[in-house]
């Protein structure tokens, strides 16, 4: 990161992780932990994608991109305090025509075989989703989107796109981790009860769903960023008993 990068969100210079200190910064290093603590739960070789399959998803779609051209990330969830990537800048972005949901199932991370949890999924609708752009220079926008693609797409839960998005210095494009339908694991939008539950008491190997949850909130109250959503989703908790 450079000094500078922070130069729109002042205010997130102390909330965003930096990505030497980043347990989310998915080096072959960490990979290969993350595998050896899959092979200590019990969970099958396959338990993820294959390197050359996370490879040839990355290729797939930023293959053709000018390697001379700096590479901007949408974050709408843990990407928005620990990116995991060197960046050199930030900015606020809206994603027209997307909303956070939480219709990813995972039984790994924050939630397991006996207590499932949800992430955090952009799913098309009407409404406009308000995140964070993250832009990586040019000339380490293929080691960084390496990095970034084993933790995104390590199970191939999402679907990589482009998208254009209007940011307060002005319209970008940038690489979005969008829902993938298709996925075994994409349970759709449940009722809220339901979701505000299952988060309430799942937890894995490196936290419990809440803490995802409580996280999200504190970022999107930093940056003056409300989600009908969200807040009716922590209200539904709050309700129960369960925050």
């Amino acid at each position: 990161m450079t000094p500078d990068a922070f130069m729109h969100l002042p205010s997130l210079r102390d909330r965003v992780t930096p990505p030497e200190k980043s347990a989310l910064r998915a080096t072959p290093e960490v990979l290969a932990l993350w595998d050896e603590l899959a092979r200590e739960l019990g969970r099958p070789n396959n338990w993820r994608l294959s390197d050359q399959e996370i490879e040839d998803s990355r290729r797939a779609i930023l293959g053709d991109l000018n390697p001379a051209q700096d590479l901007w990330i949408y974050a709408y969830g843990s990407l928005m305090w620990d990116p995991g990537v060197r960046f050199a800048e930030v900015r606020r972005a809206d994603l027209e025509g997307y909303q956070r949901r939480f219709t990813y199932r995972i039984t790994l991370g924050r939630g397991s075989p006996d207590r499932p949890g949800l992430m955090l999924s952009l799913e098309s609708g009407i409404g406009c989703c308000r995140g964070l752009a993250f832009r990586i220079a040019a000339d380490l926008a293929d080691a960084e989107t390496a990095i970034l693609w084993r933790r995104e797409m390590i199970r191939g839960g999402y679907t990589p796109v482009m998208q254009s998005m209007k940011t307060p210095q002005g319209s970008i494009t940038a690489l979005v981790f969008s829902a993938n339908h298709s996925h075994s694991e994409h349970v759709g939008e449940l009722p809220l009860n339901e979701t505000a539950a299952i988060i309430a008491s799942a937890s894995g190997v490196i936290g419990t769903n809440r803490e995802y949850l409580e996280q999200l909130v504190e970022q999107l109250v930093t940056l003056g960023i409300e989600d009908t959503y969200i807040e009716q989703l922590v209200r539904q908790m709050r309700d129960t008993g369960n925050v």
